[in-house]
This record gives C-alpha cells, sequence and structure tokens, in this order.
C-alpha cells in the first residue's frame, strides 16, 4: 500500500526550500571589527582591522605608528655615545642586547675592537637580556589564553634577571652601558656568583612553565595547528628568531654568523619545531630561555682577565664611511646600517628591526582562522610596537 502525503506537510516542505532558495540566493554583508587601538599586555600600541564572515577572519590589517618614536631621525642629533640611550627604549624588554648591534657598527666604522674581556661579558649581558625578555613572553601567553598564574611566576623571576642587570650596568630596564671600544665598567664582586644562583632560579621557571602551560591540554587545545606557518611562506616575509626557528628553519646569526660576540667559542644548541604553530613557537622559546642559562653559565666559566676598554679618543669622531651589522636578538635579527661623514654624530642610522617583518605576516597568517584565535596566534608572534614604531 503505497502512503498518500498530506497536503498539508507538503505545503510547508514546499515553503521552507523556497526560503532556503532565497537564504542562499541572498549576499549576507561581512563585518568589520577593529581590535584596539590599545595595549595588549607588554606589546606596546596595536590595532588590527578584521573582516569577519560570521566568526571567521577574511582579512585582516595591522595598523602601527600609534607610539611616534622616530628614533632614526633622532640619532641624526645625538653624539654616538648618547644614541646608545635612545635604542636602549627600541624594544624595552630587553634593551641591552639593543645596544649591542649598534656599537659594533660603530667599532666597524673605527676599526676598533673590544678586548676580550669585554666581549665576554658582553656575550653574558646579551643571553642575560634575552632571558628577562622571553620569560616575560612565557608568562605572558597564559594571560592571553585565560591563564593568570603563569604571568606572576614571569614577573617574580624576571626581577632577579634584572637585579643582575642592574647589578652591572647601574639601569634596571635601560642600562647604557654598552661603548665603542668596550664596556663602561668591569663587574663587581661576587656578581658571578650571584648571577650563578639566579640561573638555577630560571631553569626552574622553566620546568614549572612545561607543567603549567605546555603541559595544559587547553593550552595545546588553543594553539596545536593554530596559526600554523610553512617554512617558505615564513623566509618570504622575512621572519626570524623563534618564530622562523618554530617552522623547522635551522638558522641563528649567533652561530651562523660572526656577530662579534662570544657565542662561536661556546657549546650550545639551536633550537627548531616542525609544527610552525602558536604551539611551537612557545615551545621553542622555552628551550631557547633554557640554552641562554647554558650560555651565561659558561661565559662566566670563560671570561678572561684584562682591561673592558680599548683605546679609543674620549671624543668619539667615527670616520666618513658605511657600516651595517646584526645580531639575533631576543626577538629576532636587529640590525643597524649607520652613516658616518666623519662628524661627532651619524649622517644616517637605519634600524632593521625583528618585529616589523613578525608582524607583516599577520595578514597572511590570521586570514580564515576565526576570532578567539586572532589573539594566541598574534601573541605567539611575540613582537614589541616600540620595535616597529622607530
Amino acid at each position: 500500500m503505497t502512503a498518500t502525503a498530506d497536503p498539508q506537510q507538503l505545503s510547508y516542505i514546499a515553503a521552507q526550500a523556497a526560503d532556503a532558495r532565497v537564504n542562499i540566493e541572498l549576499e549576507t554583508e561581512g563585518m568589520t571589527l577593529n581590535i584596539g587601538p590599545q595595549h595588549p599586555a607588554t606589546h606596546g600600541t596595536l590595532r588590527v582591522i578584521v573582516r569577519l564572515d560570521g566568526e571567521r577572519v577574511v582579512a585582516a590589517e595591522p595598523v602601527m605608528g600609534y607610539m611616534h618614536r622616530g628614533y632614526e631621525k633622532l640619532a641624526e642629533v645625538r653624539t654616538y655615545p648618547q644614541v646608545t640611550t635612545l635604542v636602549n627604549r627600541i624594544d624595552w624588554l630587553g634593551s641591552f642586547a639593543n645596544e649591542v648591534p649598534f656599537i659594533l657598527a660603530a667599532e666597524r666604522l673605527m676599526e676598533v675592537e673590544a678586548p676580550p674581556r669585554a666581549k665576554w661579558i658582553r656575550t653574558a649581558l646579551f643571553e642575560l637580556s634575552r632571558i628577562a625578555n622571553v620569560v616575560l613572553f612565557l608568562g605572558d601567553m597564559g594571560v592571553q589564553l585565560g591563564a593568570v598564574t603563569p604571568v606572576f611566576f614571569a614577573f617574580r623571576d624576571r626581577e632577579f634577571v634584572l637585579n643582575q642587570i642592574e647589578a652591572v650596568t647601574g639601569g634596571r630596564f635601560h642600562p647604557n652601558f654598552d661603548r665603542i671600544g668596550g664596556l663602561k665598567d668591569d663587574l663587581p664582586k661576587g656578581w658571578i656568583e650571584e648571577t650563578r644562583g639566579v640561573l638555577g632560579r630560571i631553569r626552574t621557571f622553566c620546568d614549572e612553565m612545561e607543567d603549567l602551560v605546555v603541559g595544559n591540554e587547553i593550552f595545546q587545545a588553543r594553539t596545536r595547528g593554530i596559526g600554523v606557518i610553512p617554512a617558505d611562506v615564513g623566509l618570504s616575509y622575512g621572519l626570524s628568531g623563534a618564530n622562523i626557528r618554530a617552522s623547522g628553519v635551522d638558522w641563528d646569526l649567533r652561530r651562523d654568523s660572526d656577530m662579534g660576540l662570544a657565542h662561536g667559542e661556546l657549546d650550545w644548541k639551536v633550537w627548531t619545531h616542525p609544527d610552525g604553530d602558536s604551539f611551537a613557537r612557545y615551545w621553542v622559546r622555552l628551550q631557547e630561555v633554557r640554552e641562554a642559562c647554558t650560555i651565561v653559565e659558561q661565559c662566566l666559566d670563560g671570561i678572561p682577565s684584562g682591561p673592558v676598554m680599548a683605546k679609543v679618543p674620549r671624543i668619539i669622531k667615527v670616520p666618513a664611511g658605511e657600516a651595517y651589522a646584526e645580531t639575533e636578538n631576543p626577538l629576532g635579527v636587529m640590525g643597524y646600517y649607520i652613516v658616518s661623514k666623519g662628524d661627532l654624530v651619524p649622517y644616517r642610522v637605519k634600524i632593521r628591526s625583528a618585529s616589523f617583518n613578525n608582524v607583516s605576516i599577520t595578514p597572511w597568517v590570521l586570514e580564515g582562522t576565526y576570532v578567539p584565535d586572532v589573539i594566541s596566534i598574534l601573541a605567539s608572534l611575540y613582537f614589541i610596537l616600540g620595535d616597529i614604531d622607530r
């Protein structure tokens, strides 16, 4: 027996099908969302304009320039020793590391080389700056995803690193300690042993982050497979530092280039990760903090005796010429191109900062993601806006 369909039911089904056809034909208007301008944690003032289709990002555009810092022009009216005061503040979380490539470029112009003791102390302070910088990232990444506890651990232990930087340089956040031809002063008494104790504390902090963050299933769900950057794409955008090493690219200027520091005389490892996602970027930085502790420890064991300053004129007048120097800074490759006309001040200074390239990839990496993932991806790329608005 064949069942006879209810005419009323058929009418209802036909009406639903007609509505569905209308809905398919109608174009829905996308939504434009302004994320910022705001000051996300310690990164500086950023604005990201995203166009959405539902909760999916169709397009994203980072907008910088809210900080108006102008360091490259300010350097043209500062003497060479005064410029270190400026560049301290570009990436304010790793300020001593900012001084090093500028000083190295100026030394090349003057054909001056720092004494071995100064070179090794520079390396130790350079890596302590890396630790102070990245430790805060390791805690702050948790805050971006709703976990408050890790950042308190980070602020707690970073203070001990800053204590050691301040003990040598006299400056906690802005040391202004590096000099053309060496360093401002020698190490204070007892500093080496105190630093060993701090390195032990940082290693414990890394273990805590391994448990609290890396091993957390919510953190893994929010970062694994999210914001994947293939190696070829990362290289085409000029990514450097942990961001490109997290995409499997085994490249680090400390090992692969003569930066003018002591890294080439030490035994340490470059860490990479094949996945290229937000989790990989966090994991690589965690390993790099541990490796930086190893580097500093070897520096403490091997610091040679001798002076910390070469013989340079009291009034620095850099010969005419051009020089470029770059180093593997906490955020990635940082370089200074200096043009001198033989005056007391640089004629031109051009800064190649890591954050500019690290932010430039955001339109590519955010496209097709969902709104909640935007924050985790931006946090994992780790940029400082002062490193861009220079």
